[in-house]
């Protein structure tokens, strides 16, 4: 018999290959069809491995979730960057492997992120999703978020709604 470890923990320096490979996957999986494709190969191609270490390097607060030695998945955290919303912290981003997807390790994710911004001191987190992204709209709500605004980006030529989902602490 065999065990599989499943470990979420804070990005390291040598994940940066592994996180940019989950990037590229998973917003082709995600924004195919809905980004306009010249915008979403220009956003994949910004975030390489460089992009990625720099981060690390930094500080930014990446935790990421491991299936037996390979780096399946990431979120990245901090302050709230919207200010008309009063929530504290933010989940900037929460990306799978696609085949990883829908066995509840984009949860395990998720809720490790949210105690990385509660250590931080942000009791109360906001996540922005594309209204048209249906799987991340579901996720965000079927964890507890309610819709507390709207706004759009632009991609291009193409404005895209997005909504904002709150959490309270826990």
């Amino acid at each position: 018999m065999s065990t599989l470890s499943i470990g979420v923990r804070r990005a390291e320096a040598s994940d940066a290959e592994a996180i940019t490979a989950v990037h590229d996957s998973a917003w082709r999986q995600a924004y195919d069809g809905l980004i306009p494709a010249r915008e979403l190969g220009r956003m994949i191609t910004r975030r390489g491995e460089n992009w990625w270490s720099r981060a690390i390097r930094r500080g930014t607060g990446i935790v990421v979730i491991d299936v037996g030695g390979t780096v399946v998945g990431y979120a990245t955290f901090g302050p709230n960057r919207a200010r008309n919303l009063v929530q504290r912290g933010e989940i900037y981003e929460i990306y799978m492997r696609p085949e990883y997807q829908g066995v509840g390790l984009g949860t395990r994710l998720f809720l490790a992120a949210r105690r990385e911004l509660l250590r931080h001191g942000f009791d109360s987190a906001v996540v922005w999703a594309l209204a048209e992204n249906e799987g991340a709209c579901r996720f965000y709500k079927n964890a507890g978020g309610r819709k507390v605004a709207r706004g759009s980006e632009r991609f291009g030529d193409k404005t895209l709604a997005k909504v904002a989902f709150a959490f309270a602490r826990g």
